[in-house]
């Protein structure tokens, strides 16, 4: 189902107001060597919820960082929600996912250039065949 510019909207302006929340407490921890982002947020149709995709730099961190961020979504959405109070009623619940599309680009590049590309190396292909 396609998004409704209104899910686009909110999507964006949350996603805009949680990358600074959560950039903010990566500098206020003191926190170095670490980039958190945003890919993207998806809003359902009835605005109650809302998935966040995180890219989290270097990946190795990602699920312990995960881990803290899920279990200080009520405090997020709290943050979240004294930002939006003029353009939101209500703030959706908020979900919390790992956006490994760089790893998986990653790891495709690595086998095109690497040993298993099938381009190169034609009978790979008969073995990657799904029975």
């Amino acid at each position: 189902m396609e998004e409704t510019n209104r899910q686009k909207k909110i999507g964006a302006l949350l996603q805009k107001d949680l990358v600074d929340i959560l950039q903010g407490e990566i500098r206020k921890n003191g926190v170095s060597n670490l980039v958190i982002s945003i890919s993207k947020v998806l809003v359902t149709t009835d605005l109650s919820l809302a998935k966040v995709y995180l890219s989290i730099f270097p990946s190795e961190k990602g699920a312990e960082l995960l881990a803290a961020i899920k279990s200080n979504a009520p405090l997020i959405k709290h943050d979240l929600s004294q930002r939006v109070k003029l353009q939101l009623r209500k703030v959706p619940n908020l979900i919390f996912y790992i956006d490994d599309t760089i790893d998986r680009m990653e790891k495709i590049d690595r086998e095109l250039t690497g040993e298993n590309n099938p381009i190169t190396n034609p009978e790979l292909l008969e073995r990657r065949k799904k029975i």
